[in-house]
């Protein structure tokens, strides 16, 4: 059963709305002011909240803005109810993220239809999508069904691009953000001695390149396929769109982004505090997790020194010289340009002192 948090200073006015959601089948909790339905929605996490604006103590904006302050409630959807000469008002509680509004007095389908199509398009959205780009063109496809976003552009055709070739170079203006299909990339920087340090790895079903888009418009790093690929452009117009014009759907779209952050801010703490020796050891993990599907033993990942090298931030000598070390401890082993892993445990447990 779906929890509904009421909020409504009119006491007929909550009573007889609270009835027709009861008998909806919805469990209700309600609450006379804006500050007494704050203290419920982060006691009792509800579904979906209906907040009228002019209340005492707190009005709704105030409610709205402090529940999108709270990660446990920052996702809950949020409809305003509102007498016909607040219509202003409304329009400036959409601007601050609310979803919906109905006017009073409203009739009873029309509060039970936008309740129930605010939960289904809230549950599509966050049950997530396949992973690749036939997940991302579902997701587009969806996304273009919500009035916001209905110019999203319907051509994301695929090009092939071959090894080692650069996307796009740091500095660049970005009017597009490649999505990688299928294949493996990398980004890095070069500081101004010339050397390369890699700042992320790329696999098929991620884009590359939108924290600069994001930032200032340009890239904030070089970007360059590490054999060849097959590579989508998605338009500057539409990332900006997924990310602003709708709550649900921005939602979803940068859960789909955040595991690439994450990752560069573990691995800039690897850069700071450990040996070379430790990080050549997390390189091969990275490495093998990210294009080997898990850092297993037995499988091998195919990368030249100089790319290792530049992931572990050292010079091709030293990282060779690691590599030798690892291979004579049982670590790893080379075949060819392959490195596999052969005792993981023992290379975790280097990775990590």
């Amino acid at each position: 059963m779906k929890t509904i948090l009421l909020i409504e200073d009119d006491a007929d006015m909550r009573d007889n709305t609270a009835e027709i959601l009861e008998l909806a089948n919805y469990r209700v909790l309600k609450a006379e002011n804006g500050r007494r339905g704050v203290d419920l929605a982060r006691k009792d996490v509800p579904d979906l909240v209906l907040c009228d604006i002019m209340m005492p103590e707190l009005d709704g904006f105030g409610v709205l803005h402090m529940l999108g302050r709270d990660p446990a409630t920052a996702e809950v959807p949020f409809i305003f109810l509102s007498a016909k000469a607040e219509r202003g008002d409304v329009r400036k509680g959409m601007e601050l993220g609310a979803d919906d509004y109905l006017t009073k007095p409203f009739e009873e389908t029309e509060l039970l239809n936008a309740i129930e199509g605010r939960l289904k398009r809230v549950e599509f959205f966050r049950k997530g999508f396949d992973e690749g780009f036939e997940g991302f063109n579902k997701f587009m496809d969806q996304a273009r069904g919500v009035d916001a976003l209905k110019d999203l552009s319907l051509d994301r055709r695929t090009r092939t691009v071959s090894a080692k070739e650069v996307l796009f170079h740091e500095g660049d203006e970005l009017r597009g953000i490649p999505y990688l299909v299928k294949g493996k990339a990398r980004t890095f920087k070069i500081n101004k001695d010339g050397k390369e340090l890699v700042t992320g790895l790329h696999a098929a079903g991620e884009m590359i390149g939108y924290m600069g888009l994001l930032e200032n418009g340009h890239a904030l790093e070089t970007a360059e396929t590490l054999e060849e690929c097959e590579v989508a452009t998605i338009p500057r117009e539409d990332l900006l769109a997924l990310l602003y014009k709708d709550r649900d759907v921005s939602i979803r779209f940068i859960k789909m982004l955040a595991h690439d952050v994450k990752e560069k801010e573990q691995h800039l703490l690897q850069l700071a505090y450990a040996s070379v020796r430790q990080r050549v050891a997390q390189a091969i993990l990275r490495v093998h997790e990210r294009y080997a599907g898990s850092a297993s033993s037995g499988l091998g990942v195919r990368i030249s020194r100089e790319d290792l090298a530049s992931i572990v931030g050292t010079a091709t000598e030293s990282l060779i010289r690691c590599i030798t070390d690892l291979k004579e401890d049982g670590m790893i082993a080379s075949e060819g340009r392959d490195v596999v892993i052969k005792d993981k445990v023992r290379l975790e447990r280097l990775a990590q002192r």
